[in-house]
């Protein structure tokens, strides 16, 4: 019996001299078998169980050096056992671990053992400098490939952004030993997921703080990438020193009497286009964005929902509540979280305060947090371009003026506190200002049961 044939093309396996093997579909076009790249290490490992012979040659790797961890870097026990755990999973699955605790040598600790040409995902360009950094530092005699921002030069490892990724997944899928998605509850996403399917990499890993998603598609990750292998809370954490202690406080200021009116007359009307739609207990608000485009009530509905939410958001008794929170902490490093720039540039102004937002110039964020970690500067206010991705110096304050119910959104900027000091006993605090009487109040319950479920 002649040998199966297996090749890859254009992010699919090929299989030829066989006429069924799971993960495949025929593809009259050409009269072969074809499977996502996805599934080629499912294939292989098929073929062997089954005792078919066949000649694999899908994987083109870039020829790598021996890959090693720099003597002077060490690894802490916890961040050990989720290396091990990940090797004993057969090198696929996520691991899950707080801002700060280090899941960057965790990756570089993983790219060590595959020693093997290896592919970075990140979300953002600042995350390739820091990745990039990282790999110069901590291993050994690295030249590394950047893709994405102008960037294209492809090596052994390589650090690309998800979007650079995603274009280019189907000429580069079969290139790399191992792919690593940093944050990678953004893989689960219905584009990027495309990613995975494409590279036909036996070994995988995803990092993160916060694997959950808004959407539930978190699902899709065990079969992209693996399934979480190592899960650690900063309470525990905290207990040893490697991340500080933190205390969350919620703090009701009152709306002005014209802001509650016209938030409670949004809100009717929100109310009120729910009921007309048939709904008596509420909707998602993922299906009513889903129908305000084909139906004029649940358009309706949403503008007014957002309305009175960004009436509640945005109230000048919050600004007030701040101006004494700052005036209480003088000299602490503070960040300030909103959830629009509108929010970003007020407090900007009021207080004087350095702004981070999208738009902000990589110069003039990396001279804020540069001055932030000097202490040139005590506070910074931003939106959501800290929540995740940029290396933050360390905060002793936290102040939420404006969010959103997301777990994942506050455990994000409850992260961005918790680096402890050299020899200090610092304890972070977090301090969320919620309008009283308001769905503020029922979103900021949300968040912190979420919080409280995972035992943070």
């Amino acid at each position: 019996m002649s040998k199966a044939l297996l090749r890859y093309d254009k992010g699919t396996v090929l299989i030829e001299g066989i006429e069924h093997i799971p993960y495949a579909k025929f593809d009259p076009r050409i009269n072969r078998l074809r499977a996502p790249a996805l599934y080629y290490r499912d294939i292989v490992e098929f073929l062997k169980s089954s005792e078919v012979e066949f000649v694999d040659e899908v994987l083109d790797l870039i020829p790598s050096p021996k890959i090693q961890v720099a003597n002077h870097i060490t690894t802490r026990e916890y961040q050990r056992k989720a290396v091990n755990n990940w090797l004993g999973a057969g090198k696929r699955g996520c691991v899950v671990m707080p801002t700060g605790a280090g899941k960057t040598i965790v990756g570089l600790s993983a790219i060590e053992q595959v020693s093997s040409a290896t592919i970075i995902v990140v979300p953002t360009i600042d995350l390739i400098d820091q990745w990039a950094a990282a790999i110069s530092t901590c291993l050994t005699d690295i030249k590394v490939g950047k893709l994405g921002g102008g960037e294209d030069d492809i090596r052994a490892i390589t650090i690309s952004t998800y979007d650079s990724a995603y274009s280019r997944a189907s000429k580069l899928g079969n290139r790399f030993s191992l792919i690593m998605f940093d944050e990678v509850h953004h893989l689960a996403a219905p584009g990027y997921r495309y990613i995975a399917e494409q590279f036909a990499s036996p070994f995988r890993l995803g990092l993160t703080a916060t694997i959950e998603r808004e959407d539930g598609k978190q699902i899709e990750l065990p079969k992209l990438v693996g399934g979480v292998v190592f899960d650690i809370s900063p309470t525990n954490l905290a207990k040893d020193r490697h991340l500080a202690q933190y205390t969350i406080e919620r703090r009701r200021t009152h709306m002005l009497p014209i802001e509650m009116k016209l938030y409670q007359e949004n809100y009717k009307m929100y109310q009120s286009s729910l009921m007309n739609l048939g709904f008596r207990r509420g909707v998602s608000f993922q299906k009513l964005i889903m129908m305000s485009g084909r139906n004029r009530i649940a358009r309706e509905a949403l503008l007014a929902r957002n309305k009175a939410l960004r009436i509640a958001l945005s109230s000048k008794s919050k600004i007030e509540e701040l101006k004494t929170i700052l005036e209480e902490n003088m000299g602490l490093k503070t960040i300030i979280f909103t959830q629009h720039n509108s929010l970003v540039f007020e407090v900007s102004n009021r207080f004087l305060i350095p702004f981070i937002i999208h738009k902000t110039t990589k110069e003039e964020r990396q001279e804020f947090l540069r001055g932030f970690k000097e202490g040139r500067y005590n506070a910074l206010v931003t939106s959501k371009v800290l929540d995740e991705g940029i290396d933050v110096p360390d905060a002793e304050l936290g102040i939420i003026l404006s969010g959103t119910g997301s777990a994942r959104e506050f455990i994000q900027r409850l992260g961005r506190l918790l680096r402890p000091r050299p020899g200090s006993n610092k304890k972070a605090r977090l301090i969320e200002i919620v309008s009283a009487d308001t769905q503020e109040i029922v979103m900021s319950a949300k968040r912190i049961k979420a919080i409280r479920s995972k035992s943070w």
